[in-house]
């Protein structure tokens, strides 16, 4: 008999802002930055197609769930937190976790996925003056669930996990305590994360991932002035649209794919971001084709100075958020048992038979005069313009998608669509 629940939480937050970012406090020193620089840059890439794999397999299916509706989620953080939580499955159950997120076992061992995860979120999370990132996760026990040793100190090890005791009689304690912790760790912006728990939770897993970057070119306030967005043929919405005029960015026209790419790059090397707006008609088309290929395309391509070009660039101001209960998903994605009676946990804690209950995602973003980034791809299909004085305009006033990047480990921290940046 199944007489606890498991019950997995993830959050995320993206800020891209005009603000210095914000100095959590840490012990981390010079040390720790040079030690993680100083790694083989390709172990902790080693997950990164399998990360990219999953991440656009569930775009697709949240997209098919949402086609007119804002998406916006970390496809990052819904992996650190499953393979985290794979750690303390059964054989059976673990493969179908991994397999699910993408990797290949006859390819990459087990120990060599979560070394892979622990190597990327210490190369995230090295201290930078100019910019804000932070992945972090945490174990909430009840008090008299014992968890096996092993389990504690493998996650602690790969994932940087803290161990929370929490009294799961008293639920209100316990909700505090998570909605706190949740709090904290994005700075303020996620509030209130969860409302209510099952009576039966034991366990809840929380995976946080905190972005805050600076654009390497602003946009100046005063040129922000309200525009038109076309959500679609018959809804036409009021947003500020900002303006940059006659600054050099990364952009392609596609002939491949018909949209154009915008790549906005950060202070720092950390990240980049790539906005991806569709031909007018045309982004059902674009949606189907994204892949991890389209996106290893695009950042490759605008590497090539010749998409390096002065451009007038709108671009609007907004603000959306976005929650999704994973158990509803996830089947779909080859986690089958995942939530079922067949799931084996028994590597937490061999006594009592755990069950996943939920899966909790929520993830916001904020974009305003100082903050976004951009990347691209390739292939030589792509249009040139070789005309060096010629006027290019790009406006962003009908739905675009989404991509903010990791450059150091090649992972895709955030992904979604702007349908209705009103909404």
């Amino acid at each position: 008999m199944h007489r606890t629940l498991c019950l997995l939480l993830l959050a995320g937050y993206l800020l891209l802002s005009h603000g210095q970012p914000a100095q959590e406090s840490n012990n981390t020193s010079n040390q720790t930055y040079t030690e993680f620089s100083q790694l083989n840059v390709s172990s902790s890439q080693i997950i990164a197609p399998g990360n990219a794999d999953f991440a656009f397999r569930l775009y697709h299916l949240v997209a098919a769930q949402n086609s007119e509706k804002n998406i916006f989620f970390s496809p990052l953080s819904i992996s650190i937190a499953l393979a985290m939580l794979s750690t303390g499955a059964g054989v059976d159950t673990q493969t179908q976790i991994l397999e699910g997120l993408g990797f290949n076992l006859t390819e990459l061992s087990q120990p060599e996925i979560h070394e892979g995860f622990r190597l990327m979120q210490g190369m995230i999370s090295c201290p930078s003056p100019e910019m804000d990132i932070s992945v972090g996760n945490a174990l909430i026990l009840s008090q008299d669930l014992q968890p096996l040793p092993e389990f504690v100190s493998t996650t602690e090890a790969s994932y940087n996990s803290k161990v929370l005791l929490g009294n799961f009689r008293d639920m209100k304690a316990t909700i505090q305590i998570i909605n706190n912790y949740v709090k904290e760790k994005t700075h303020g912006k996620i509030k209130d994360f969860i409302k209510d728990l099952s009576p039966n939770v034991r366990m809840v897993l929380v995976n946080y991932i905190f972005f805050r970057g600076l654009w390497k070119k602003p946009f100046p306030s005063h040129k922000v002035t309200v525009s038109n967005f076309y959500v679609d043929e018959k809804t036409i919405v009021q947003v500020p649209m900002m303006l940059q005029d006659d600054k050099e960015h990364w952009f392609m026209e596609d002939r491949r794919v018909p949209c154009t790419v915008l790549r906005m790059e950060y202070q720092g090397d950390g990240a980049t971001a790539f906005f991806i707006l569709p031909q007018k008609g045309k982004m059902e088309e674009v949606e189907h084709m994204l892949s991890p290929g389209m996106l290893e395309r695009w950042n490759h391509m605008l590497q090539n100075r010749n998409f390096y070009r002065k451009l007038t660039l709108h671009f609007p101001k907004f603000s959306i958020a976005n929650s999704y209960s994973l158990e509803e998903i996830l089947p779909y994605l080859g986690f089958q048992d995942l939530f079922t009676q067949h799931a084996d946990f028994s590597r937490i804690n061999e006594k009592e038979k755990l069950q996943l209950s939920k899966v909790f995602h929520k993830a916001t973003l904020d974009v305003n005069e100082v903050g976004t980034e951009a990347a691209a791809a390739t292939g030589t299909s792509a249009m040139f313009f070789s005309a060096k004085h010629k006027k290019h305009v790009l406006v962003f006033n009908r739905p675009f998608f989404a991509v903010i990047y990791s450059t150091s480990t090649k992972n895709i921290l955030f992904m979604g669509k702007v349908f209705n940046p009103t909404a």
